[in-house]
């Protein structure tokens, strides 16, 4: 399956780290600038076709994208997911790790930002739920920006299933809600966490709940009780990558 990325950060990415799977770029007939000038550059020097002038998305000829003209797209393969076993790689190898699950999360932009976030705090790898999830759509890779190339992840049908066997590679699973009974000030930071992130209206499922080994909430300071999915989780990693 392909995608049309129009971050050019996000292309960028791409072709440092898979090139063959960038299948063309698509220039307005502008000269492109920045970020887009450097994709250009990169991508002819790779051999990749830069097409100038003509329809640059594929519905339409020039879209609307935050208030201006759309100038440029790429078109890309999807990246491709790892087995369940290789996600656990490293643990116990080289110092405390930390994976993510998340438990249908179902908008493409708080997935990509939690890709980006998960880049930025080096996070191992990703668990993605493939039913009631939001698919890892052009929206997802584009916000992420760049941050879908770094991190591996893996897509199951069954998360409960998989926490189980992530429980017995040896990882600790810290679950996340507001009801949570323990703060996330409290729990110890020098194991290997896989943290489940909710959904956006329903938080964890009780099968996802009966199979962490900790709850634990991020305790409001102020009179909103609670977070949008993609800030939780940084709050969360930024908590839990403080050392001590």
């Amino acid at each position: 399956m392909t995608l049309e990325l129009k971050n050019p950060h996000s292309l960028l990415a791409v072709l440092e780290t898979r090139p063959g799977d960038v299948a063309e770029i698509r220039l307005s007939g502008r000269s492109p600038r920045g970020a887009w000038e450097e994709v250009a550059t990169k991508a002819g020097g790779l051999k990749i076709p830069v097409h100038v002038g003509g329809p640059v998305g594929g519905r339409r000829d020039r879209s609307r994208d935050g208030g201006r003209s759309q100038v440029a797209v790429g078109v890309v393969r999807e990246r491709s997911g790892v087995g369940l076993a290789e996600l656990w790689t490293g643990i116990n190898e080289d110092g405390r790790g930390i994976w993510l699950a998340l438990d249908r999360l179902q908008d493409p932009h708080n997935v990509g930002a939690i890709f980006r976030t998960a880049a930025f705090f080096g996070v191992r790898g990703i668990l993605l739920t493939k039913n009631q999830s939001a698919p890892l759509s052009g929206t997802a890779y584009d916000v992420a920006s760049g941050g879908l190339e770094h991190v591996p992840f893996t897509i199951v049908s069954n998360l409960a299933r998989a926490l189980q066997q992530a429980r017995d590679a040896g990882l600790w699973v810290l679950g996340t809600s507001e009801r949570g009974t323990q703060d996330l000030d409290e729990v110890d930071h020098e194991r290997n966490w896989l943290v489940v992130i909710g959904s956006e209206e329903r938080g964890l499922r009780r099968l996802t709940l009966e199979h962490c080994d900790v709850v634990s909430r991020v305790s409001a300071r102020g009179a909103i009780a609670s977070l949008n999915a993609s800030v939780a989780t940084a709050v969360v990693l930024s908590t839990l990558c403080r050392s001590g």
